[in-house]
């Protein structure tokens, strides 16, 4: 990544420079099918033309500035009508402008590369069919590998694109577009920046439905609908329900947030080898395929995939209408669209348990992000492109979401809204920063903001709470309060707005909420005066509703209940949060690990929300290959297989409950009878009443078949040619590099740290199937390979592709004192290197001291 980062202070020196007036951007796809060059070579990278026509004004004439371009080679550059030597001004991603006008015309004819990592223009080759489909991806900062522009986002300015293509292709962006003379011309765009700007072309498939909606004065606003895919995908593209949640949305977000939808069409893209969830791309969305299911699924995925819509839609509104200024305040628009995604989709769709998916889900990834050393405030100190890559994280999206939901709480949702309403009127097509918002929330909720952001937005860390209770001689509370603490790493003590629930069972034997209060906590000891008198709770739940953004502790008592009577909770958000609480207590070897996975066993088959027992399972899963003790490992797995196939076969034949179960099962299997198990169900000759073994569970079952070395080459290869789709390819590459063989592991490493030949959706395949907690032993020799090559592949190497080979090869499964020192030299060693690549071996660091710290913990227990 040498030479492609962009610091802040570069961005505001630029910004108080300069000002945009228009792009014209005319890109030359049809290179994109043939084989005039071949696929993968890094001496000579497939390319198309990229000509950009860019005006602008600068502020101090004479001055010299630089306009973001990388790509393989430029052949012409103009400034004002001269012709600039592309040899002298081009560095490989900025091209140097001086002695600039007043007002500047820039032309730059480039030949840009198509991409294989998912960044900037991606090109995908489908097996299936041999068709290509090309799309888009460009935050932060990935546009300029596609056309010449200013790539910082407070340069907005309208934009007009053009694109020839194969015959026979359609193609997309933000306007709409016609063909005409065999060029697709794309209706201008409103100011919008240049990382959201969009292009998707090939044979997909397309689907189009509209949306109407009359305002109060009359008026009428119709916006075309489209929804696509690739053609391979097309007999499972649900597009009805995708249509149902998307009008569902446009309806919620315009009854709150009074400012009509600004961009046009809608169109949400599908597409394949995609690195993120979705992307905002205003009036043209896009989405990672997976979200278009092959096979059968629980509500849960549909509930995800109608959350990320609803997320991306606030988006048109928060990040697109208005945009922060510089990647410091990203969480402007990410926080405000995770909460707005919950939000909406429990008031407007039929995902009414939202808040507990929320509760659950979210915020686990919250505390866990907020608990490493590279922890940062909502509102973060971006000092350049890399960090704005990084955070993208738990804290920017789910703790902040998480923030926004306790400030509703603060302020009241009326006030919450109304500021939202006057942030879209007075800022519209701008920029903003932090105190632009909490302004128009002091005018309509009277509060004071500014203490509020200084304890939410402008510190890290995150609080616990634990109850307090003293009972009377009668068994009634005398005094309940709640006791706040903080790390010493971040001692901040904030105001929380918290609901304290008492908890006891009924004559039923179900345990039940009989009192609620709601209070400012406030400093380290806060009473419940409104809970004296009350009747002795067996449960107290000092975070009930999920208000604020905390860690729940327990009293004694409430422990106690948990541990005997934690599937007799009725109210099911209450029961996902008291899970959430032990999680966490687990994860801070406050619980030992096997007593977790005791829970789970006992209690987890009574769990009616899908989402939290899917959860649960992961949770689970995690807790045996993390932090359970070493020697313990085995009797864990095998008590988790056993309780998984004993939950498969008690749950209703064909319901959700049974898939979930059966995939549970795939994940802990290691005994001989569990392997013959999912053989026999794979081969049609085991059965169980109600289970369909469709063809993404046939690649589930697969995995930990040729993990243990059941599953061989010659298998693979023939589920592949079953399954012979984009989808197959990625499952068959992960299932060979999970075989239990040190050349596999060494072909697999190869294929990922040695060579770039495989896309960016192969590479998390191919990591995913290599790292498999049976093989330990088998991947000791991996963690002096690891630290001897992360930082050779960081500076080679695009940041996905870095983020993704650091991330997932850090050697978590060689959990050992010997890995922690190893880390620790590395870093000791490595004081200079990339800063975004020390924070991900610092968070990788610090998994691994508190894994160890939960084996100690477990240790203690057995």
């Amino acid at each position: 990544m040498p030479g492609e980062n962009l610091s802040r202070d570069e961005a505001r020196e630029r910004a108080a420079l300069l000002s945009v007036d228009s792009y014209e951007v005319s890109l030359d796809l049809r290179s994109a099918v043939g084989d005039t060059e071949p696929e993968g070579s890094v001496d000579a990278p497939r390319t198309f033309r990229s000509v950009t026509t860019l005006r602008f004004r600068c502020a101090e004439p004479g001055a010299t500035s630089f306009a973001d371009l990388i790509a393989p080679s430029v052949t012409a550059v103009s400034l004002n009508g001269k012709d600039l030597d592309p040899g002298e001004v081009f560095d490989g991603s900025r091209i140097r402008l001086e002695d600039l006008a007043a007002e500047n015309e820039l032309v730059v004819d480039a030949q840009c590369a198509y991409s294989r990592t998912g960044e900037g223009m991606h090109r995908f080759v489908d097996p299936e069919d041999g068709e290509v489909y090309l799309y888009t991806q460009y935050e932060p900062a990935d546009s300029r590998r596609v056309f010449a522009n200013f790539e910082q986002p407070d340069l907005k300015a309208p934009f007009r694109f053009e694109v020839r293509a194969p015959e026979g292709w359609t193609v997309w962006s933000n306007g709409a577009g016609e063909l005409s003379d065999g060029v697709w011309r794309f209706a201008e765009t409103k100011p919008i920046s240049t990382y959201i700007t969009a292009v998707a072309a090939g044979p997909y498939h397309y689907v189009t439905d509209s949306y109407s909606r009359t305002f109060d004065d009359g008026t009428t606003l119709e916006i075309p609908l489209g929804a696509m895919c690739r053609k391979g995908l097309a007999p499972h593209f649900d597009s009805d329900d995708v249509f149902l949640v998307t009008k569902q949305g446009l309806d919620f977000f315009h009854d709150h947030f009074d400012y009509p939808y600004p961009f046009g069409k809608y169109d949400q893209a599908f597409v394949p080898e995609y690195n993120l969830g979705a992307m905002e791309n205003p009036g043209l969305v896009t989405f990672r395929e997976e979200f278009i299911f092959r096979g059968k699924v629980t509500q849960a995925s549909y509930e995800g995939r109608a959350n990320v819509v609803l997320h991306e839609m606030a988006h048109m509104w928060f990040g697109d209408l208005v945009t922060m200024e510089w990647w410091d305040d990203l969480w402007l628009k990410e926080s405000f669209a995770d909460f707005m995604g919950a939000f909406s989709l429990v008031g407007a769709t039929r995902f009414e348990d939202g808040w507990i998916t929320f509760a659950n889900r979210r915020k686990a990834w919250a505390y866990r992000a907020d608990q490493l050393p590279s922890t940062h405030p909502v509102t973060a100190d971006i000092r350049d492109l890399q960090d704005a890559k990084l955070n993208f994280d738990g804290i920017t999206y789910a703790k902040g979401a998480s923030v926004l939901k306790q400030l509703v709480a603060y302020v009241g949702q009326d006030a919450f809204l109304e500021g939202a309403r006057r942030y879209f009127k007075r800022n519209a097509y701008g920029n903003t920063r932090l105190g632009d918002l909490l302004s128009v929330l002091e005018e309509t909720s009277g509060r004071d903001m500014a203490a509020w952001a200084r304890s939410w937005l402008q510190t890290a860390g995150v609080n616990s709470l634990t109850p307090q209770v003293i009972l009377s001689s009668e068994g009634r509370v005398t005094e309940l309060a709640i006791l706040q603490d903080a790390p010493e790493s971040h001692p901040e003590l904030r105001p929380h707005r918290v609901a304290v629930g008492l908890y006891r069972r009924s004559p039923e034997g179900t345990v039940e909420r009989y009192a609620r209060a709601e209070v400012d906590v406030d400093g380290p000891r806060t009473i419940v005066a409104e809970l004296v008198g009350a009747d002795a709770p067996e449960l107290v739940l000092v975070n009930d509703d999920d208000l604020t953004y905390c860690k729940i502790r327990f009293d004694e008592g409430s422990l106690a209940t948990l541990r005997e009577r934690l599937g007799e909770i009725t109210d099911p958000l209450a029961r996902a949060l008291c899970w959430s609480a032990l999680w966490n207590l687990t994860r801070d070897a406050l619980m030992p690990a096997r007593d977790f996975i005791g829970l789970v066993l006992r209690f987890a088959g009574r769990e009616s929300d899908i989402g939290v027992l899917q959860m649960l399972h992961a949770w689970a899963t995690s807790a045996l290959t993390h932090y359970a003790a070493p020697d313990w490992r085995a009797e864990g797995g095998r008590l988790l297989a056993e309780g998984a196939l004993r939950e498969l076969r008690l749950a209703d034949p064909g319901s959700q409950h049974q898939l979930t179960w059966a995939r549970f099962l795939a994940a802990v299997a290691s005994s001989e009878a569990d392997l013959q198990l999912l053989q026999g169900l794979l081969e049609g000759t085991a059965k169980i009443d109600g289970l369909e073994v469709d063809q993404e569970l046939r690649w589930a079952f697969l995995e930990p078949l040729a993990a243990h070395g059941v599953a061989d080459e010659s298998t693979l290869a023939a589920e592949l040619a079953r399954d012979d789709t984009a989808s197959g390819k990625r499952h068959q590459v992960r299932c060979l590099a999970a075989r239990p063989s040190a050349a596999v592991k060494a072909q697999a490493w190869a294929s990922v740290v040695e060579s770039d030949a495989l896309s960016n959706a192969l590479v998390e395949a191919t990591i995913a199937g290599f790292t498999q907690p049976s093989q330990r032993e088998l991947l000791t020799p991996y963690a002096e390979k690891y630290f001897a090559a992360i930082e050779r592949v960081w500076a080679e190497r695009s940041i996905q592709i870095g983020m993704d080979v650091v991330k997932g090869l850090f050697p978590s499964l060689q959990d050992s004192q010997e890995t922690l020192d190893a880390t620790d030299a590395w870093l000791t060693a490595h004081e200079d290197a990339a800063p975004a690549l020390r924070r991900l071996v610092l968070e990788a660091r610090d998994d691994l001291a508190r894994a160890l710290r939960g084996q100690a913990c477990d240790v203690a227990a057995g």
